[in-house]
């Protein structure tokens, strides 16, 4: 579904990717691991379009996203965002119904409400909770928000900006359950980055870790742990001694 070919991408001096490959197959979800600063959030907005490349090819089910239409392309998207993003003067159901409004996939306001309700309810969320705003919600229900609206518009790939930061482990073992359920009864293409070694062990058929800006190893998640690569090994597990230098 998405393929990256000898991507690179810098900002003035700093070069952040610098020749990533990686296919990302259709209906897995892909979990890509590494440092802060690795180049993972440019990754996804790479393919988003979001930034311009100085180098390489971005395909989406084969078509170069540098050649397609924007909106007809991002309405293939959703995305749920570090810290849900959720816009604080709109009442709940506006914000999952936020696509839903406005642009090509545009609803009356009844219908899109009521679609609301239903993925609010998807994701564990009472019909009462629509009217809210979000500042009345604990950060684990806005992060519940924030998924029930990367999902509303049926979207054909989801993209999951470290979805459990911030959230206790019980939170963060909920919200690892739903984007299993939902990926996989969606049928959708994921693309996930985190830290969190839990989410990636709960959420990730395949597992990619970017390294001074390119892909160091890329596999399924049953081989993560029988690598005998010393990035991956020294990331996984959290050490302190190893190739990766810390930042200090």
């Amino acid at each position: 579904m998405i393929r990256l070919t000898d991507v690179h991408k810098s900002f003035g001096s700093n070069q952040v990717l610098r020749g990533v490959n990686l296919h990302v197959p259709m209906g897995q979800s892909m979990v890509v691991i590494g440092g802060s600063g690795t180049g993972k959030s440019v990754l996804i907005k790479s393919v988003l379009g979001l930034v311009t490349l100085n180098r390489g090819i971005i395909e989406v089910d084969g078509q170069d996203v540098t050649r397609a239409d924007r909106d007809a392309f991002l309405a293939r998207f959703g995305m749920l965002f570090q810290g849900a993003a959720l816009f604080d003067s709109l009442p709940v159901w506006q914000n999952v119904a936020f696509r839903l409004l406005r642009g090509t996939l545009k609803r009356p306001w009844s219908e899109a409400r009521e679609i609301a309700i239903d993925k609010l309810r998807r994701v564990g969320l009472d019909a009462d909770v629509a009217d809210r705003l979000p500042a009345e919600l604990s950060g684990g229900m806005q992060k519940r928000v924030g998924l029930a609206r990367a999902i509303a518009a049926q979207p054909e790939i989801i993209f999951f900006d470290e979805p459990t930061t911030g959230l206790d482990p019980i939170m963060a073992g909920v919200i690892n359950d739903l984007i299993r359920e939902i990926v996989t009864e969606m049928g959708a293409t994921a693309v996930t980055i985190t830290h969190d070694m839990t989410s990636v062990r709960a959420i990730a058929d395949q597992v990619a870790m970017l390294h001074a800006g390119k892909v160091r190893w890329c596999g399924p998640i049953s081989d993560l742990d029988a690598t005998d690569d010393p990035y991956v090994q020294q990331f996984i597990h959290g050490r302190a001694e190893g190739p990766i230098a810390a930042v200090r």
